[in-house]
């Protein structure tokens, strides 16, 4: 780390031993010795710490790009099959009535459309029911009394 050979460690040694005396070196050196731990203990600490953040970066960038790419997958998906309903909407009427396919493929772009809204309404049920506050109980209360409702067995029976 810095260079030092056994040479300049001696030096420093003798040095210290004339200045300090016999009394106090072993407690200096004790003291240099707390304060070079501790020095590499932070410097260990920081260098993990950063060495951590790089990795949670590079995965929070390896995840971005990951749905980026599904998403442009997903619309390129819809973008065929929008392609194909209108390539076979501009067929002639006398064949396409007699086409099978047509009504096929109107079905699966429609249902992807659905797909894709009932995905969006998901998510923004679960945000709401995160933000929204739990309730006292799942058992349905009689209006007047405020007492539980007779469970009858039959959701569908109409109630006296």
């Amino acid at each position: 780390m810095f260079d030092i050979g056994f040479s300049e460690i001696f030096v420093i040694a003798v040095v210290a031993l004339l200045v300090l005396g016999p009394e106090r070196l072993p407690r200096a050196a004790r003291f240099a010795g707390l304060w070079v731990r501790r020095a590499r203990a932070q410097w260990y600490s920081v260098r993990s710490e950063f060495e951590r953040e790089l990795a949670d970066e590079e995965l929070r960038r390896s995840l971005l790009d990951a749905r980026d790419d599904l998403r442009e997958a997903g619309q390129r998906l819809h973008d065929s099959g929008a392609s194909l309903k209108r390539d076979f909407e501009s067929m002639d009427p006398d064949r396409r009535a007699a086409d099978p396919v047509d009504s096929h493929a109107d079905n699966l772009v429609d249902a992807s459309d659905r797909r894709r809204r009932d995905d969006a309404a998901v998510e923004d049920a679960a945000v709401e029911d995160a933000a929204a506050p739990a309730s006292d109980s799942g058992r349905e209360e009689d209006g007047e009394t405020g007492a539980a409702a007779p469970d009858t067995g039959d959701e569908h029976a109409p109630r006296a």
